[in-house]
């Protein structure tokens, strides 16, 4: 078997190292690899089942040799320094917002649009976390039933908004739970005006708004990618919300279809879904908690019932781990695939 340098770039951070663990738990056939990140990182040693590296700084000339690189350092960086990988013969696979809307990059999400793969030049890019789990889930409804609009609710973790996130809400759940008043210094969003306290609280907006239209730039990753990666003009409404869950998003997803909805049939396009549990028992009050699958790769999906007023229309609950499927693992299953496809 043919094996490959790998770099990982962004490799300190909480999805770099998931994208490590990914590396070895499902296989990715390295000959080597390579952890790079900031200056503030180099020389720092990282383990994992008893492997060890030394971070790297990354420069323009970090890329010689290297087959394939996954990138999980910020859209600043993926610009700066992704012309240099690709300069250098290295196919990019991008969990940065960087790319993804580029009509010349390829959004992918494997079990859904593999195909697109055959059209890119150097570049990959992996979706938004919340869009990948909607997206999977609705691939083979969609293929059957031919979805014309979709609305969805996110309720999304803490860690989506990075170690600070995590560390507020931990925080904030002791301040108030001593009965002080809870400090918030970087929820909503560490770049916008206010902050909000997220113990014991819903926060109604993920990344910064867009006064043209009144939804954030989370809500719009999801209506502009859904588009780009179905590869037909979808109508999309979502609302992303930030919620006191540390691991794994949640999605309230109702969609409406060109075709009458089948329950049995829907039912049974979900459980053979490539990379999707449907996970589904309400006589067993079984459904799927995010609690439940922190490190899964797969999509769960839950609580499928048609809507009763319309008979072309259904809804759904669909979780997902956004570090793993969302993040880490999507980006190493396009890589597989690409090497499944001859492409790497």
């Amino acid at each position: 078997m043919k094996t490959y340098k790998v770099a990982i770039v962004g490799a300190t951070g909480a999805v770099g190292r998931e994208m490590l663990r990914c590396i070895f738990q499902f296989h990715f056939p390295y000959e080597s690899i390579k952890l790079l990140a900031s200056s503030r990182s180099k020389g720092k040693e990282i383990e994992y089942e008893g492997h060890k590296f030394i971070v790297e700084e990354l420069t323009e000339g970090s890329f010689a040799g290297i087959d394939v690189a996954f990138w999980s350092a910020g859209g600043s960086v993926s610009a700066k320094y992704m012309e240099y990988a690709v300069k250098a013969g290295c196919i990019n696979i991008d969990n940065t917002s960087h790319f993804r809307m580029d009509p010349n990059v390829p959004l992918v999400v494997p079990e859904v649009n593999a195909y697109a793969l055959k059209n890119h030049k150097g570049i990959i890019a992996n979706p938004n976390c919340t869009t990948i789990q909607m997206v999977s889930a609705l691939n083979r409804l969609d293929e059957y039933f031919d979805i014309e609009r979709i609305i969805v609710s996110t309720y999304q973790a803490v860690s989506g908004a990075g170690v600070a996130g995590m560390e507020e809400l931990y925080r904030q759940s002791q301040e108030v739970l001593d009965g002080k008043e809870p400090v918030a210094k970087t929820l909503p969003c560490a770049s916008d005006k206010k902050h909000y306290p997220i113990a014991f609280n819903c926060i109604p907006q993920v990344d910064v708004f867009n006064l043209d239209n009144r939804y954030t730039k989370e809500e719009m990753k999801m209506v502009n990618e859904t588009k780009k990666i179905f590869n037909k003009d979808i109508k999309v409404n979502a609302t992303c919300v930030r919620v006191p869950v540390l691991r794994g998003h949640s999605e309230s997803v109702y969609i409406e279809t060109k075709k009458p909805i089948d329950l049995d049939k829907a039912f049974e396009l979900l459980s053979h879904s490539h990379g999707v549990e449907l996970y589904d028992d309400i006589e067993n009050q079984v459904y799927p908690m995010v609690n439940l699958f922190i490190g899964d790769e797969l999509v769960h999906v839950g609580r499928v019932r048609k809507d009763l007023d319309n008979d072309h229309a259904l809804s759904m609950w669909v979780v997902a781990d956004q570090l793993m499927k969302g993040a880490a693992y999507n980006s190493v299953d396009i890589g597989l695939k690409m090497i499944e496809m001859g492409l790497l």
